[in-house]
């Protein structure tokens, strides 16, 4: 096969728009635009300080909210979205339910590289269970009203207590017992 044109296949393009183009190019872009954003993540983790406070303020807006059905999870989403960029100028909680909730849970806020998270532990949640998560600049709460133990007690009476109670049914006469041939669960053969 014969080649007409045997010259110099290289192009006129700047090196940076040919570096622009290459695979390799477009993944030193996509890294340099990841370690930005870490970076502006990494500046704009809220602070130990910030993070107690704000969701101290939402749990709190969360106990005064509480006036439908407790335990809603709905509920509980649309007032924690609600939450985020709000502050309580006041809470009216009641003090004797402020002070069941400090008596029985514990707040705790671990700051990660890039994020920060808010746990409560009780006696339901020895383990703590996350209850907010602020990145960027940015506190969410995700606060159950069903997470926060304001009340301990008995769980039952006694250890000699017994877990069911046995039900003794009398002894009545119930009629007779009914003939009971094939045709009622199969179909009549007459039909």
């Amino acid at each position: 096969m014969y080649q007409s044109d045997r010259g110099n296949y290289k192009t006129n393009e700047p090196i940076a728009k040919a570096f622009m183009n290459s695979c390799l190019g477009k993944l030193m872009i996509f890294v340099a635009f990841i370690l930005v954003m870490l970076l502006i993540a990494y500046l704009t983790t809220p602070t130990e300080k910030e993070m107690k406070a704000e969701m101290e303020d939402n749990i709190m807006q969360c106990l005064e909210e509480n006036d439908s059905i407790k335990g809603d999870a709905i509920d509980d989403f649309v007032h924690n979205m609600g939450f985020i960029f709000t502050n309580a100028d006041s809470t009216n909680v009641e003090e004797d339910v402020r002070k069941a909730y400090h008596m029985y849970n514990r707040l705790e806020v671990y700051r990660h590289a890039f994020y920060a998270t808010a746990y409560l532990h009780n006696n339901l949640h020895p383990g703590g269970v996350r209850v907010g998560f602020g990145f960027l600049g940015l506190i969410v709460p995700t606060v159950l009203y069903e997470d926060i133990l304001l009340d301990v007690g008995p769980v039952h009476k006694g250890y000699e207590q017994k877990l069911y109670r046995q039900t003794i049914i009398p002894d009545n006469d119930m009629g007779k017992t009914p003939n009971i041939q094939e045709y009622h669960y199969k179909r009549n053969p007459d039909d």
